[in-house]
């Protein structure tokens, strides 16, 4: 098993309510309910701290110094409290305080948010169940309409709960009553460990499941547009890394990819045993060889395989990744850029400013959710302009 430190390490900062801020009142009640900030039309406005920009809010509670502003909120007299907060900001602080989770937003213009159901798939390759989560469309139930598809893979350490854990939902939710995207379904695969690939071993043949047992699967289950066109695949960190990987191998599978802070690594040679390199090779031994089998690795590293983008000649690329990234993956997805670039081959790449996980994916996966639902058939689908409210480019 990782040592503990290594673990936390990997999976990342805590939730946004656990961080720190010069001012952390304003931080706690801005981060953990900032939807509120638009109702609260006479109440001080609050400010996000400053290495963190406005993003849809994050299911949880409100931190205990937050609490207390709220509480010296209801302090003041009645007649006072509704004409500062008004019936819309009452709501969004019943949801701080534990109502139901779902976005306040939405809720506000009469939007239902998605639904989350889980279950299992047997793998006769895997020779066990793999669990799994999908984000259905609100009207999922009540229609006949069968919508595009989106595989979200989680990072290292995390699992198939971390999108509605750690604030994915919320941001869907967002941008489907923005009406910046419309709606797909997000597919949530437990990958465990497994970067998404074949273990050099044979023993854990998950690359073969998910392309031959789950993507079909699913397609049977649900109701899909089961075209490469209308299938994307996204994730974070190990999960960038599996998105990249499998997209570029099966392009017949997925028309569209975006990784966000992919574990995009090329290890020097020899590979050091200690610092960064060391813990890249330690969580890597469970699937590229223990000891770590580097021809294996550089076969299945997308960095190797963007040197053939003739093989996923209509694949459409996205992905980004934080300049301050504590990996160092930013220089793992500038050389990407690079590769890609050197073989003129058509993408998107941002380096943003930000560190690694879901702090990161708070601002920024708004981005690959739009960048995805445009490729759905582009042109073809309602949601207009930009994350961000600007033009698109």
């Amino acid at each position: 098993m990782m040592p503990k430190a290594d673990q936390e390490a990997a999976i990342g900062p805590g939730r946004l309510l656990k961080n720190s801020c010069e001012e952390p009142h304003k931080c706690s009640i801005f981060r953990a309910g900032f939807l509120a900030e638009f109702t609260l039309s006479s109440f001080p406005p609050l400010r996000a701290c400053p290495e963190q920009s406005e993003g849809p809010a994050r299911s949880g509670r409100a931190s205990g110094l937050g609490m207390t502003r709220l509480r010296n909120v209801f302090q003041q007299p009645a007649g006072r409290l509704f004409k500062t907060l008004g019936i819309a900001a009452l709501v969004s602080i019943a949801w701080l305080m534990g109502a139901p989770a779902f976005s306040a937003q939405a809720a506000s213009a009469g939007i239902a948010p998605t639904r989350l159901v889980c279950s299992s798939i047997s793998s006769k390759i895997l020779g066990r169940a793999v669990n799994y989560c999908v984000d259905l469309p609100a009207d999922y139930d009540s229609t006949t309409t069968r919508y595009p598809t989106l595989y979200f893979l989680h990072g290292l350490f995390e699992s198939y709960h971390s999108w509605d854990e750690n604030g994915g939902k919320d941001i869907l939710d967002g941008l489907l009553q923005k009406g910046k995207i419309g709606p797909f379904l997000v597919v949530l695969p437990d990958g465990d460990n497994t970067f998404y690939v074949n273990a050099y071993d044979g023993q854990e043949r998950y690359e073969d499941f998910f392309i031959q047992e789950f993507v079909p699967a699913i397609d049977h289950l649900y109701r899909t547009i089961p075209r490469f066109q209308e299938r994307g695949i996204s994730g974070v960190s190990m999960g960038g890394y599996g998105a990249l990987h499998l997209a570029m191998l099966h392009p017949d599978v997925f028309g569209s990819v975006a990784a966000q802070g992919a574990a995009l690594v090329k290890f020097p040679h020899p590979i050091p045993n200690t610092g960064r390199w060391g813990f890249y090779v330690r969580v890597a031994e469970r699937s590229f060889g223990n000891p770590l089998n580097e021809a294996y690795w550089i076969k299945n590293n997308p960095l190797t395989l963007a040197e053939h983008p003739e093989r996923f000649p209509n694949l459409k690329i996205y992905f980004d990744c934080g300049a301050q990234d504590r990996y160092g993956f930013n220089e793992g997805a500038e050389l990407l850029d690079s590769i890609l670039n050197q073989h003129g081959f058509h993408h998107e790449f941002t380096l943003r400013p930000g560190n690694h996980g879901w702090d990161y994916l708070a601002e920024y996966m708004k981005y690959a959710l739009f960048f995805e639902w445009q490729c759905f058939q582009p042109g073809e689908r309602s949601g207009s302009g930009n994350p961000d409210g600007a033009t698109k480019r």
